[in-house]
């Protein structure tokens, strides 16, 4: 093994653009990206944002009814 620097493109400097060129290309590549995703119509989303409600609306009462019952049975099974 050798006790050499590795070698260095010409110039001396790291061969990255500056930290501008890298900024502009990761705009122009989100960009770029945005314009391949389907986007919802009106109508869609809100369908879709009624199905979350009631998704999250039904979870929610699950987790309160068996927040209930395992109170109560840890109140029954230690007493009050």
């Amino acid at each position: 093994m050798s006790d050499t620097v590795a070698e260095r493109p010409q110039g001396g400097k790291d061969a990255r653009p500056g930290f501008g060129a890298r900024l502009a290309l990761f705009y122009r590549q989100v960009v770029a990206e945005l314009r391949k995703v389907i986007w919802p119509t009106r109508r869609e989303l809100i369908t879709y944002t009624w199905v979350v409600i009631v998704f999250v609306t039904v979870m929610a009462l699950i987790v309160a009814a068996l927040d209930y019952a395992f109170g109560q049975l840890v109140l029954r099974v230690f007493g009050s």
